[in-house]
């Protein structure tokens, strides 16, 4: 296919696009998850961001080399296809497609509308919404327009895409310093910090299952992302030093911003506090009603920051099988619009799938107006099931690329599979039987994807 993406971003928008994929509502939305699943435990919740982090830093370590070695049009899919074989990066493409990107783009729209709603509710008290911040209307209807918003940027303005990645990142920067710093020297000087890691809010024999296990699990939402970032290495200039380099640097900063947010926010409100109403009543707390909403606003930029950033690896998704000649109608994907240089067909598919997507969480996990079988978190399970698609990977390239150095080769990526064992036996006790639910849905969206492959295969 003769039709190829510019190269348009440089190591700085990379380093931005990497911490501004991944930092974003996961270290508020699942910040209160953790200390729920621990009952306010919070050393153990500490933990917990410490295994995910390291997880993190060492496939991240790895996934690096790989990309100083192969370059094409989407990272993930080009590691899969170079290690394993062309028929395994097809499939982890047709994954990423459909289930990956577009599951966790979903879920992070309707936190940026809930964090919205939170913001006009708490700015403007007087202010009378239909139904709950969570599930309202208001709410869903932000959502759907997050999604728009984020497509048409992605789609018919790539750099403004990138320039505003780069601007939420920066602003996102604020509230979590802020909080990491002053929430620190506050919950010291009150004895609320120190009261919280000695005093959990529940005792342990009320705490279901294991409560690091489903800890490390939500983590990984939170953590996730940094991959996203390899869907636009054909974009970035220079990309074999400098792909590398954003991943590392941002790597870095996200594991430590994480874990000083968390005991930031325990010394501004109780254990109980934070369960029952989450972060935003540490920054109330802390700087009061006018302070704490401004930075309740900031927070719902660093949400959108993360939305955009997932568009902006979805709309690439199917492209990069049309670029391959793989996946339906790749003449369709794999165009570029002349004006853009955007896979624009592509972006209208990621679009569709991710409503879909939403369609799905909406009715289970926010209305729960289905709560019979199929019922499982589409925020986390395909992000559980993505670091069981890196095993693959992994284990090849020990395989195959003899002339890497042994802690490139060996050392790297076994820890890289320990940690990706981890989150996969984490995610099966702390979700239980959304596992078997997942699985199934996950089983027949694969078998369409073989059944399109078969078909382009015998034509």
């Amino acid at each position: 296919m003769s039709e190829k993406l510019e190269r348009k971003y440089g190591l700085f928008t990379a380093i931005c696009m990497v911490v501004g994929i991944v930092i974003g509502s996961g270290v508020f939305f699942k910040a209160q998850t953790i200390l729920q699943k621990t009952g306010g435990d919070m050393p153990m919740g500490i933990l917990a961001w410490i295994i995910g982090g390291v997880i993190m830093l060492v496939n991240l370590l790895t996934f690096s080399f790989m990309g100083q070695k192969y370059e094409r049009v989407n990272g993930l899919v080009d590691y899969a296809e170079a290690t394993v074989g062309p028929r395994y990066g097809y499939y982890m493409g047709w994954f990423t497609a459909n289930i990956y990107f577009p599951g966790m783009t979903s879920v992070l729209a309707w936190v940026s509308a809930m964090y919205t709603m939170i913001f006009l509710t708490s700015a403007f008290p007087g202010l009378e919404l239909a139904g709950a911040v969570d599930s309202g209307p208001h709410t869903i209807a932000l959502t759907l327009f997050y999604l728009c918003m984020a497509y048409g940027m992605n789609t018919l303005s790539p750099k403004l895409a990138g320039k505003f990645q780069t601007s939420t990142t920066v602003i996102k920067m604020i509230p979590l310093a802020l909080m990491a710093v002053i929430g620190l020297i506050v919950g010291i000087v009150s004895g609320t910090l120190q009261e919280n890691f000695v005093s959990p809010a529940v005792t342990a024999t009320q705490i279901a299952g294991n409560p690091l296990f489903a800890s490390v699990c939500a983590t990984a939402f939170a953590y996730e992302g940094w991959i996203i970032a390899t869907s636009i290495n054909a974009e970035i200039k220079d990309s074999k030093k400098n792909l590398p380099k954003a991943l590392i640097i941002g790597g870095i900063i996200i594991a430590a911003i994480y874990i000083f947010y968390y005991i930031g926010v325990a010394g501004g409100a109780t254990n109980q506090e934070l369960i029952d109403q989450g972060a935003t009543v540490a920054f109330t707390n802390i700087f009061g009603n006018v302070v704490g909403n401004i930075l309740n606003l900031f927070v719902v930029i660093s949400c959108l920051g993360t939305t955009n950033g997932l568009m902006l690896g979805c709309t690439r998704c199917m492209y990069a099988l049309a670029a391959r000649k793989e996946g339906p109608a790749p003449e369709v994907y794999g165009h570029l619009d002349p004006k853009t240089n955007m896979p624009a067909n592509s972006g209208i598919y990621a679009l569709m799938v991710t409503a879909a997507w939403f369609l799905y969480y909406y009715l289970t996990n926010i209305a729960k107006v289905w709560t019979g079988p199929f019922v499982f978190d589409s925020s986390e399970l395909p992000i559980i099931t993505i670091y069981l698609m890196y095993l693959p990977i992994l284990i090849q390239w020990m395989r195959k690329e003899k002339d890497q150095p042994v802690l490139r080769r060996f050392v790297l990526p076994i820890l890289a599979l320990c940690g990706s064992v981890f989150m996969v036996v984490a995610c099966i006790i702390g979700h239980g039987i959304g596992c078997l639910w997942y699985l199934i849905v996950f089983a027949v969206i694969m078998l369409i994807g073989a059944l399109v492959d078969r078909k382009n295969r015998k034509s």
